[in-house]
């Protein structure tokens, strides 16, 4: 008997691709293979790429060379965002067998099915105007929480930004249908739901309905117990929105909102719909609802003129709202986007140093945000066993903590006491009822 095919997976960038790579492993399984982490025994590795920077794209292609020097029979597919804005500079990287942009990602398996082998590569891609279709996605399998895919595409154009290109318009498929995903994962067994999106909060521009809508919904599905809003626009942080989540036990007290720049003048040059009134209003009003509410906030340094009293004003709004975290990116220039003619640009060596003063800022306020819960009671989700005797696992927001091995207690909620954090900066608890 024939022993089955294997294939390896690759995912690089955001919580949207985790939810296609896992549902293109599953259509995979379907069709006979076995999923494998040893690229050296893989007869197919797929790699769902990110073009959210330069490095993004690099690290792709030195993903590609490693693969295939590692394994030079193995069919290599790549797909993602990458794929669609440069399919050309992919295929011509030896060992590349397939090139897929977005619209055709949910074909992948297909397209592989078809090949009769390595025979130099073949091109799947489209502008623009032809991603219109929805690949219906989430995670399965991997760990205790499901990403979900409620949206894709965006409207919203920012001048640094290629995700219009790589992604299309703001589409999304119908709650009935989501709920409908929403009920297979907890059929699965796992109780925690990551939303997840290119641009979340702006669900419902396919159907006509609302991202408050979809929350209601989801909320009503049984066998979930958690849900956390991977990423929201502050101006589609409504307050209905906030008040669904403040009032359900399932949705929990954990936001990840873009900001970007702390400056009204770089936030207009960068395209963005709010000013920094708008956000600090948006922050207020969830920790008026949610006190206790991890936030963590993106941000971008060094954009094309940025000056030191922008950057200033960016480092004292944030050290005025004081959020559980910061992701700190350097201003990185996309081909074809409008910042890349924008004139003032700023040095590498600014860039870096701003965000060395950013990331000492942000451990200042992540330790102080989990020192504030010290002594405190909460309710974890264990997720995994370590090689130390130890599980660990997330507190409703977020704060990352860490019990005695128990396997009752892993994939369930449990009240802990939130003890000390540790020197590795995780929380140390004590489990109080099972």
């Amino acid at each position: 008997m024939q022993s089955p095919k294997k294939v390896s997976f690759h995912t690089l960038g955001c919580k949207l691709n985790f939810s296609e790579t896992s549902t293109i492993a599953r259509q995979f399984a379907s069709g006979g293979y076995v999923r494998t982490q040893n690229v050296a025994e893989a007869d197919v590795c797929v790699i769902n790429t990110c073009s959210v920077t330069e490095h993004a794209d690099k690290k792709c292609r030195n993903l590609i060379r490693k693969i295939h020097r590692d394994n030079p029979s193995a069919i290599i597919a790549v797909t993602g965002c990458y794929a669609q804005l440069k399919p050309d500079e992919i295929a011509a990287i030896e060992g590349v067998d397939l090139v897929l942009g977005n619209r055709d990602k949910g074909d992948l398996f297909r397209r592989v099915a078809a090949l009769g082998g390595k025979e130099g590569a073949h091109v799947y891609s489209c502008g623009t105007n032809e991603l219109t279709n929805f690949f219906a996605a989430f995670s399965s399998g991997d760990r205790t929480r499901a990403f979900l895919k409620v949206q894709d595409g965006c409207d919203y154009k920012c001048s640094y930004c290629t995700i219009h290109y790589a992604r299309g318009g703001s589409r999304n498929m119908p709650i009935a249908d989501i709920v409908a995903e929403a009920r297979q994962i907890a059929a699965a067994g796992q109780k925690e739901i990551v939303i997840t999106g290119v641009n979340t909060g702006d669900f419902g521009k396919s159907t006509g309905e609302t991202f408050a809508g979809l929350l209601s919904a989801l909320n009503g599905v049984e066998g979930i117990e958690r849900y956390r809003i991977s990423s929201i626009e502050p101006n589609l942080l409504t307050d209905e929105v906030i008040g669904i989540c403040a009032a359900s036990d399932k949705f929990q007290p954990h936001f990840h909102i873009p900001l970007q720049c702390g400056s009204d003048r770089i936030l207009r040059l960068m395209g963005r719909r709010y000013d920094s009134a708008v956000f600090r209003d948006r922050i207020a009003a969830v920790r008026s609802a949610m006190p206790d509410s991890f936030i963590g906030i993106d941000i971008i340094v060094g954009f094309p003129g940025e000056t030191e009293e922008d950057f200033m004003q960016t480092y004292d709004l944030l050290a005025e709202l004081a959020p559980a975290y910061l992701h700190i990116f350097p201003f990185s220039e996309r081909a074809g986007t409008p910042a890349v003619s924008m004139p003032g640009k700023v040095s590498p060596a600014v860039k870096t140093e701003r965000a060395e003063r950013l990331n000492g800022l942000c451990v200042r306020l992540h330790r102080q945000f989990y020192e504030r819960h010290e002594g405190t009671r909460s309710k974890a989700l264990f997720e995994y066993r370590g090689n130390n005797g130890m599980m660990y696992g997330y507190t409703g927001n977020y704060i990352r903590c860490k019990a005695p091995y128990d396997p009752a207690l892993v994939n369930g909620i449990c009240d802990v006491r939130l003890e000390k954090t540790d020197s590795d900066g995780i929380m140390k608890t004590s489990v109080t009822e099972k």
